[in-house]
């Protein structure tokens, strides 16, 4: 989801440390391959990625799901560890790319199928398909039970 610039915050208070690279970029945006992780305490648990490429830059709301989604236990190709030269669970940080409406957060989504895998040491990304794809959606509600209407309570 491309963020509207309207509900973006006014500065960012980004750092060297936060960067990294895409070489692919992202599903839809193949020339944006650098890519900022932005901490606004404000907004937890949610963060902003920044991409950079020859356009303009583009923003996109993502979470660490570890915490938020409960059996959210992705697996990824060999191949794509071997790629990504990850040696061990602990040297990936998993980001999911979250869809907001305005006109109803509560019913906001994250895309559980198609994570950005990035390596800690390497700071070398790549967003993927999980290899355990059957057992998740890509429109995962964040808020359990946010399209169910309010029952009144005795």
């Amino acid at each position: 989801m491309k963020v509207l610039p309207e509900i973006l915050p006014g500065a960012f208070p980004g750092s060297v440390a936060n960067h990294f690279d895409l070489p692919n970029g992202l599903i839809g945006f193949k020339d944006h391959t650098r890519a900022e992780l932005l901490y606004v305490p404000d907004h937890l648990p949610f963060l902003w990625l920044k991409l950079h490429g020859a356009a303009d830059p583009v923003h996109f709301v993502v979470v660490e799901p570890a915490g938020l989604i409960p059996d959210y236990e992705l697996e990824i190709f060999d191949e794509d560890a071997t790629t990504l030269e990850l040696e061990n669970p602990s040297d990936a940080l998993i980001l999911n790319i979250v869809t907001l409406r305005q006109d109803a957060p509560s019913a906001a989504t994250v895309n559980l199928l198609g994570p950005i895998v990035v390596n800690r040491r390497t700071r070398v990304g790549r967003q993927l398909v999980i290899a355990n794809y059957s057992r998740f959606s890509a429109h995962h509600p964040l808020v359990a039970h946010a399209h169910e209407p309010l029952r009144a309570s005795a």
